[in-house]
């Protein structure tokens, strides 16, 4: 994730249960960071 924040363009991270089960809401602290970030459901 991080270095999808830091790269040009338009990231896509997939099976983020993994990042889920030690984080959570990790989309909002990015957020709150300025992060332009969205969850997106299947």
């Amino acid at each position: 994730m991080i270095a999808g924040l830091i790269a040009d363009g338009l990231t896509e991270v997939t099976n983020i249960h993994h990042i889920d089960r030690g984080y959570e809401h990790i989309e909002n602290k990015f957020m709150n960071l300025g992060a332009k970030i969205k969850r997106v459901e299947d």
